[in-house]
């Protein structure tokens, strides 16, 4: 495992997207989400882009592009709520309307092995 690890964000759910502008190479990105509490409502945070991927026993480490690192619990795939749901399917279909397709992942792919095979391009 790397050293470089510096965990910026540990969301309560997450998925994978996949963007797509048929000119370049797709990207991938991280979309998390939290449940709000009492005092704070439901957020949302989509990563600079996925550089590579490691992973232990319970969680997948996502190493974005600006540095970040997002800890992804392996049982958290999905949203945390009917507000997360929604902000991405609104940009799926915003990004549609560019020429541009966003597709969410399935839950059971090879991280790994799809996200680290291009990681020193």
């Amino acid at each position: 495992m790397s050293n470089e690890r510096n965990i910026s964000e540990t969301p309560d759910k997450w998925v994978v997207v996949k963007i797509d502008n048929n000119r370049d190479k797709p990207f991938y990105k991280v979309f998390a989400t939290w449940a709000g509490g009492y005092l704070d409502g439901d957020r949302w945070k989509l990563n600079s882009g996925i550089k590579s991927v490691e992973s232990d026993d319970d969680y997948y480490y996502f190493i974005g592009h600006s540095g970040s690192c997002y800890k992804c619990h392996k049982k958290g795939y999905g949203t945390a709520s009917s507000y997360g749901e929604g902000v991405l399917q609104d940009m799926v279909e915003k990004a549609y309307k560019t020429n541009v397709t966003v597709n969410v992942l399935s839950e059971d792919t090879e991280w790994e092995e799809l996200l680290n095979q291009n990681k020193d391009e």
